[in-house]
């Protein structure tokens, strides 16, 4: 793909510092089109530790030519710089995206791993256009028809996973900041359900909320298998 080529989803000019690591973010791209696939999706997701609040997972759909200029894994990113991007690319035109949310119910039930799998499938579902291979940072997701390749820290290595890491990050975001209003002595709206100390503190002196993962520790104090669980997703 030349540099003439890549337009910039956000409008204007893309510096060319940034059009080559653009470039290098698309290879896995490239490849997946090579090979004879159109409508390539990344799918990543968040929410996968905390002790509250549901896992939202991600698919999107970026077509061949168009690029987002900054997007990176979300982790890397500042609320701002994730804001920006997130309008960027769900307002897009040609940018095609979903969602999937798995609340703390069923992660209880069927366990975190098995929760980021349903999260990912139904993502990809909701898709207006079904794409036809995947990108998945960390997981070989078992979709029943669409090929699908894990990328070991995808959403550092792949422009739609990047994409995807945006979009699943600030919309679970959004999910803890509205929950805080309904559970402000926990601070959700900081850290978003993560075992910081200020939540741990929060739980030892109010104890578990109608949100909490009630399968995790500290509210499971046995061996976890939630926990064991998450590594296998990496």
């Amino acid at each position: 793909m030349s540099r003439r080529k890549l337009k910039s989803a956000a409008g204007g000019e893309i510096e060319l510092i940034e059009l080559d690591r653009l470039k290098e973010l698309m290879t896995y791209e490239r490849r997946a089109r090579r090979q004879g696939y159109q409508r390539i999706a990344g799918i990543d997701e968040a929410g996968r530790g905390p002790l509250a609040g549901p896992v939202v997972a991600a698919a999107c759909i970026i077509p061949d030519g168009i690029a987002v200029p900054g997007v990176n894994d979300s982790k890397l990113l500042t609320p701002e710089q994730r804001e920006t991007l997130f309008g960027v690319i769900t307002g897009h035109p040609d940018i095609h995206y979903a969602v999937g949310i798995v609340d703390h119910q069923v992660i209880d039930t069927i366990n975190i791993f098995q929760a980021t799998i349903q999260a990912m499938l139904e993502a990809v579902s909701k898709l207006i256009h079904q794409p036809d291979f995947l990108f998945v940072d960390g997981l070989k997701l078992p979709h029943p028809t669409i090929p699908c390749e894990k990328i070991i820290k995808g959403d550092q290595l792949s422009h739609s996973v990047a994409a995807a890491s945006v979009i699943a990050k600030v919309t679970r975001d959004r999910i803890m900041r509205d929950y805080h209003q309904v559970y402000p002595q926990y601070g959700f709206d900081q850290h978003k359900g993560y075992s910081t100390d200020l939540h741990l503190e929060m739980i030892a002196k109010y104890g578990a909320c109608p949100i909490h993962r009630l399968t995790f520790k500290p509210f499971y104090e046995e061996e976890d298998v939630s926990s064991d669980l998450q590594g296998t997703l990496f």
